[in-house]
């Protein structure tokens, strides 16, 4: 009888549940074997005395900035990209400190290797590179039983968990459960670059199959060898995950959903975005991180947002949700309606250019975009009769900013905004040399992927890369300590304007409109702030 202990007082005192396994104090052997705390040949003489590391290292005594520096030159003999990324995964299982202190002292240099491009090599090759673990799988084995999976990790007090399913990995397509690279090497950027404690952050990978025929007869691949569920079977696994995720983790852990595909993404955006505290990279960082290239843009070319007409080439994830956050921007600050700054955004798909007449035929996330106008079915129709000041490139596909479309940019702009956001390289939809050269040196340039500086008549012009690596782990950390239980646009746009505000002067005389990644520690803290 009595009244029942809602809020667990009455058991508050009695021993909780502990994983049988964990165990205190590491020492001697054992502190050697484990990542967190092992410093290698970097323990001092007291610490070999305290822990009983004695004779279980040689006798000399190494400083980090050491093991740094011979890490680092290490790393820059190989010639292969991926053995680059396996060398710094092996140090991120041995040395954790060492691995996060290098990231954040080279970051421009390891940046590309546990991020894109290389990751994306790695991802497709992670069955034969496989050695230990890291993060979690849940498959459909687990069904039921997600919840009981969740509690065998390790960690308790989890602050940030990135999630995939593996469907659409960079622009490669289906990887299934190898996608688990992608969420492993955010995570680590959430460390290096936003300085969240790496014991509170999980990497996820839900896997329900693939539909990728290579790797379903891959004698070596890790995953589930079936075609991929959908429908409800998928959504009651979701389901289930993300209740599981809160009632271990509480209303406070960050989930962000990473290289889903489109339809799937749109949907549990919509649908947990109400519930949970959920983050969508490729919908909402992308945004967050091109609206900022437009407004330190918008300082070079004068004028306001509002007073600009921008062309889209793709209207998927990455495109719609880059167009709907420079419409909210605009509203905020120019107390017009959502609906007609809309209307100054226009993008053209697979089929040509959004327009009212093929509304019925859209899926749902294009068709606010829908305005009144004449069907077109090419970009340089469009370009040529909307004359647009900005014109953006999320369509994945490669050299679709022909010189025609970007010459007609230049003709009616003094400086025409170009940004070709397309990962990786090769998908790029024209490069840095092209905006600059086809332009006479006028266009103001981003870029997805890192593209060399660029010589035009005796001048340097530096392009500026739009990486999500500039957002995100800055507004997860904000998200964390702020202890928010919902996402909303405005934490978006304050993240943007946060991150326009870092651009500084030279930056600007270098044709730069994102500031150097140098200085990305910073540039995180004031947007977490």
């Amino acid at each position: 009888g009595g009244v029942e202990d809602v809020y667990g007082e009455d058991r508050a005192t009695e021993e909780q549940f502990v994983t049988p396994w964990s165990f205190s104090v590491a020492s001697g052997h054992s502190l050697l074997r484990d990542p967190r705390h092992n410093k290698g040949l970097a323990f001092s003489e007291a610490e070999r005395d305290a822990h009983y590391l004695r004779g279980l290292l040689p006798p000399a005594i190494v400083s980090q900035e050491h093991q740094e520096k011979k890490i680092m030159h290490n790393l820059r003999q190989y010639t292969v990209p991926l053995q680059r990324y396996i060398a710094m995964m092996d140090l991120q299982e041995r040395n954790e400190r060492l691995f996060y202190k290098l990231l954040i002292d080279n970051v421009e240099e390891l940046l590309p290797v546990v991020y894109t491009p290389v990751v994306g090599e790695a991802c497709q090759k992670y069955g034969s590179i496989y050695r230990r673990p890291q993060g979690l799988y849940i498959s459909l084995k687990d069904k039921g039983k997600v919840l009981e999976v969740l509690k065998n990790w390790p960690e308790r007090s989890i602050q940030v968990i990135v999630v995939t399913d593996g469907e659409r990995i960079l622009g490669l397509g289906d990887l299934g459960c190898q996608g688990m690279g992608i969420p492993v090497g955010k995570l680590s950027l959430y460390t290096a670059l936003g300085g969240v404690r790496p014991s509170a952050c999980l990497p996820i990978t839900i896997d329900v199959g693939t539909n990728n025929q290579t790797l379903l007869d891959d004698e070596y691949y890790i995953g589930l060898k079936q075609r991929r569920a959908t429908g409800e079977e998928y959504h009651e696994l979701l389901q289930e995950f993300m209740n599981a995720v809160k009632q271990n983790y509480g209303e406070k852990v960050l989930v962000q959903f990473e290289d889903f595909a489109n339809h799937n993404a749109f949907d549990l955006l919509a649908k947990y975005s109400k519930s949970h505290l959920v983050f969508n990279d490729d919908i909402q960082g992308t945004a967050s991180v091109v609206l900022a290239g437009l407004l330190a843009a918008l300082k070079v070319i004068g004028g306001g947002l509002a007073d600009q007409t921008y062309l889209f080439l793709g209207a998927g994830e990455a495109g719609t949700g880059i167009a709907e956050l420079i419409a909210l921007e605009m509203s905020k600050h120019t107390d017009l309606p959502l609906d007609d700054c809309r209307k100054k955004i226009w993008l053209v798909d697979s089929k040509g250019l959004l327009v009212e007449s093929r509304k019925e035929s859209l899926q749902h996330f294009k068709k606010p975009f829908a305005h009144e106008h004449e069907p077109l079915t090419t970009l340089l129709e469009a370009v040529q009769s909307l004359k647009p000041t900005v014109l953006i490139g999320t369509s994945g596909v490669g050299k679709t900013f022909t010189q025609e479309v970007v010459e007609a940019m230049a003709s009616f702009n003094e400086k025409p905004v170009i940004f070709s956001l397309s990962n990786p390289t090769s998908h790029s939809e024209c490069t840095a040399e092209e905006a600059y050269t086809w332009t006479k040196g006028t266009a103001v340039f981003a870029s997805g992927s890192p593209f060399d500086p660029v010589e035009y008549e005796g001048k340097t012009y530096v392009p500026g890369q739009s990486n999500n690596a500039y957002v995100f782990p800055g507004f997860g950390l904000g998200v964390v300590i702020s202890g928010a239980i919902r996402v909303h646009d405005d934490m978006l746009l304050a993240a943007s304007e946060a991150l326009a505000e870092q651009v500084s002067q030279e930056n600007f005389d270098k044709g730069l409109i994102f500031p150097p990644f140098t200085n990305i520690r910073k540039i995180s803290a004031n947007i977490a702030a």
